[in-house]
């Protein structure tokens, strides 16, 4: 195997394979597993909407106003920090997180949901969106979306697609059944 030169699997910059961004992360989900919510002294929500205060601006605008969407879409759900970022849960089952872009350095913050979410349709299955810019339509789908992973039934064909070319429905109203529409 002389003269075959050898994958670096390892970034130069980062120890381990880490970013410090993720090392960052790590030691953040520590504390919350260490430390749970407890009765009294401060609760998930509490714990989300301190998270989204530490945000930069634009990045905090966009986080509350997501959260006021999943809370507003889901009551049910219990906000939570994943990992230092603002989250949300069913049954101790993560749903979606709010990843801020300076969280990792990204160039937008995403929506991101787990695949305990009852999102499944099709073969393929996105998981996180970049949020460019939240309008009435990103909120509609975003809403839908968080209505269909808790489960809550919905006739809305919404794709997770938020932003960039699209090549599924062009509304958030399209429908998902067959039947064709009535005329009425």
């Amino acid at each position: 195997m002389a003269g075959k030169k050898r994958t670096q699997l390892v970034s130069p910059n980062s120890a381990g394979g880490f970013t410090d961004q993720e090392r960052a992360a790590f030691r953040e989900t520590v504390r919350e597993r260490r430390s749970p919510p407890r009765p009294g002294t401060g609760d998930g929500k509490t714990n989300v909407l301190a998270k989204i205060a530490e945000m930069q601006p634009s990045d905090r605008r966009m986080a509350e106003r997501i959260h006021a969407l999943i809370r507003a879409a889901a009551p049910g759900l219990t906000p939570k920090t994943w990992y230092g970022m603002p989250a949300y849960s069913k049954d101790d089952n993560l749903l979606g997180f709010f990843r801020s872009a300076e969280k990792f350095k990204t160039r937008y913050p995403t929506l991101g949901f787990s695949d305990e979410a009852n999102l499944d349709e099709g073969r393929i299955r996105p998981t996180d969106d970049a949020l460019v810019e939240l309008t009435g339509t990103e909120e509609a789908r975003i809403a839908a979306l968080v209505k269909r992973a808790v489960g809550c039934s919905s006739r809305l064909n919404v794709t997770m697609q938020l932003a960039g070319p699209r090549s599924g429905p062009r509304s958030a109203t399209e429908r998902t059944d067959r039947r064709p529409a009535s005329s009425e």
